[in-house]
Formats: structure tokens, sequence, C-alpha cells
């Protein structure tokens, strides 16, 4: 039996061990179903809108509107499920997300002028709820520590099927049902998935102050500041790939292979992440994180080289190879660096950064690609690489402590009184 759960353990069985143990697989699955609109609620508002008024500039405001309050609260909700316990904040923020959602859908629908609008967004993007975030903290909770590093592979793997389907689907339901369908799928999703996870009471954090500190904070501690500048890079790296492939499409007359190619960077980063999840690594987590980082600029070097469409689609592959191990070592050094009471508050900053970062990348790239084609937007997605590179080397000696100390253990006293 000793046998069996060492094989368990590495390699591909890892995964099968995992989700074999008790509420492993409720829990993966409401995670599923929870953030799923996460892919979903951007590209909904841009074709409802659309459909309604016909403006793509007035879509894509509403759009980034949502996305950018979606960002901005997310620590501070993370904040909340700390202290409050993440069960009220998941059925207080399922019910009003879906008012907020709803709202937005109806004033669109209604041809509300855009001052109307825009506060509908806002209530809209900052309600939601990082359903992601809470799965990843829950992990820590559930799963042993020698199973975390699979757990997170399995989330960096669902963030990429997501990712994939998720507009797919909206697509589906827009042109074959009504136009606002696609909200009202991510209505749907949000309040199920939100509800299955509120009920997932074996995987719930303990939340309250951590270790009798009052105001322990996340952000307080360095080694999240570390990280919160690096995916600050990767996130201006993920948008600035998204433009490349976008604007080489144009600029090629092969806009209907948008999709494909960018459906390949998500492909390559879910192929590396089973990978990588299934290695027993015996090397340290910070120098992992470091190693990942280091590749992710470099990664980006074909793009913007590429020529020939075949070229472009090796590309887009190539680039994507390095993001999920970059997120699973992120969040192993999230899960160390932090106090167990903090875990939410502590992933949801590194989803909203990355968010934000995605967010400048997408805008900084269009610029540049509009100006000098999408080999700029591809420079652009080299040098987001190489600002987180040189952000985590900056902060390699904290990473470096935080990866010494065991799973789960809180930061010490020191970190937590420097309060942000």
């Amino acid at each position: 039996m000793a046998g069996d759960a060492a094989e368990s353990n590495t390699g591909f069985g890892s995964y099968i061990g995992l989700l074999k143990s008790p509420g492993a697989l409720v829990l993966s699955g409401s995670g599923l179903i929870g953030r799923f609109p996460a892919s979903m609620r951007a590209v909904s508002c841009v074709l409802l809108v659309a459909a309604v008024a016909g403006s793509l500039r007035t879509a894509g405001t509403i759009a980034g509107t949502m996305v950018i309050a979606q960002s901005l609260a997310w620590p501070f909700i993370g904040r909340l499920a700390d202290r409050l316990g993440q069960r009220p904040v998941l059925l207080a923020g399922g019910v009003l997300n879906a008012l907020a959602t709803t709202a937005l859908g109806v004033a669109i629908v209604l041809h509300a002028p855009l001052w109307v609008l825009l506060p509908a967004a806002l209530g809209a993007g900052c309600t939601v709820v990082p359903v992601g975030s809470f799965v990843r903290a829950r992990w820590a909770t559930l799963a042993t520590p020698d199973r975390l590093r699979t757990a997170y592979a399995v989330e960096s793997i669902i963030d990429e099927i997501i990712f994939i389907a998720g507009p797919l689907l909206v697509v589906a339901v827009v042109t074959g049902i009504h136009p606002a369908s696609g909200l009202i799928a991510c209505i749907a999703l949000t309040t199920l998935g939100s509800g299955a996870l509120a009920l997932h009471r074996r995987s719930e954090p303990k939340s309250g102050p951590a270790q009798g500190i009052r105001s322990a904070r996340a952000i307080g501690v360095s080694g999240i500041r570390v990280l919160v500048v690096t995916y600050l890079g990767m996130g201006l790296f993920l948008g600035a790939v998204d433009i490349t492939i976008i604007a080489f499409a144009r600029e090629h007359r092969i806009t209907e292979l948008t999709g494909l190619l960018m459906a390949l960077t998500a492909v390559s980063s879910l192929l590396s992440g089973l990978w990588f999840g299934a290695v027993n690594w015996r090397v340290g987590r910070d120098r992992l994180f470091l190693v990942a980082i280091s590749l992710l600029g470099l990664g980006a070097v074909p793009l913007a080289l590429a020529g020939p469409t075949l070229v472009m689609a090796a590309a887009a592959f190539v680039s994507g190879l390095v993001v999920s191990p970059t997120w699973i070592t992120g969040s192993a050094l999230v899960q160390q660096l932090v106090p167990a009471g903090s875990l939410s508050e502590g992933f949801a900053w590194l989803s909203s950064i990355a968010a934000l970062g995605s967010a400048l990348g997408i805008a900084i790239g269009g610029q540049l690609a509009d100006r000098g084609g999408h080999h700029l937007a591809g420079w652009l997605a080299v040098g987001g690489g190489v600002f987180a590179l040189c952000a985590a080397v900056a902060g390699r000696a904290t990473l470096r402590a935080a990866a010494g100390r065991e799973s789960g253990s809180a930061a010490p006293a020191s970190e937590l009184s420097k309060q942000a």
C-alpha cells in the first residue's frame, strides 16, 4: 500500500491520486464551473453591445471597464474572505453579481446612454468573486504538501481549458440563441459554481486574523510584493502575445485563423502544465520559478520574428510553453509566503495584477501594432518577460527564504509587521 501511495504522487498517476482524495473532485469541478465565466464575460459584453448598438468602440469601453473594476476589486474581496470566511463571500458575491450583470444586460438591451452603462459595468465587474484564487487557497487546506504541486497544475490546466472553450461557448450561444445569451450563461454558471463551492465545507480555509495579528495582510509580506511586480510583467507578456497574434492575422488577411493561432498558445500551456505537474521536482520552488520566468520572454522572440503563417503557428505554440509552469511555481510560492489566514488575498493579488498587466499589454501592443506591425507588439511581449525576470532576480533572496520554509507555515512576524 505504501508503494501505491508513493506511485500516486509521481508521474501522471499523481493526478489520479489527487482527484481520488476525499473532496478533491468536487472542489475541482465546482471551481471549474464557477470560473468558466472568467473567459466569457468580456466577450459576451462585446458581442451584446455590438449586436444592439453596432459600436465596437462602445463595446470595448464597457468590457474594459468591467475587467478593470473586477481586477481592482479582487484583492479586497480576497481580504474579506480571509476575515469572514469564503462561504459568505461566495454566496453574497454570487447574488450581487447576478443582479449587477442582469442590470448591465438590461441597460445594454434598452440602449441606455454611456453614462448609465459605465456604472453598470463597474457594478458587474467589482462584484465578481475571484473563484480561481479561492480554489487555490482551498487546495492548501485540502491537499497534502506532497500533492500541492499537482493540485496547482490541475488548476493551471483548468484555466487553459476555460480560456479555450469559454469564448467558443459564448459565440455558439450568442449566434444560435440570442445576443444576450452569453451574459445569461455567465450569470447561471457564476451562481451555480459559487453556490457549489460555498457548500464544500471540507476545503474551506480557516478565516479570521492570522497568527493572532489583527491586521495581517498578504500584501504586507515582501515576497508577495516581489511576485506582484513579477506578475505585472507576466500579464504584460500575455496581453502582448494576444495582440501580436491578432495583428499578424489582420496583416496577413487570415482573421479566420485568429482563434486557432491563439488556441495553440493555450494548448501548449496546457500540455506543459500537465507535464510539469507530473514531475517530482527536486529543485527548490524559487529556482523553478526563476527558470520559468527567464524562459518567458525568450519564448516570445519567435513571435516578434515570425513571417509565414506556419512559422507564426509554431511561434504561438512556443510562446505558451512556460506559462503554466510559471503559474504553478508562483502559486506554490504564495502558499509558502503568506500566513494560512491570508491565502485568499494572496492568490487574488496575483490574479488581479496579471489581469491588469494583460490589459496594459493589449492597450500598448495595439498602439505599437498599428504603428509598426505585429513585430513591435511581439517585442513588447519579450519586454514583458524581461521585466518579469528582472523583478524576480531583484527579489530572489526573498523568494529563496520563502522556499526554505515548510509548506503551510506562516510568514515570520518580522514580515507581518510590515503592513501595507
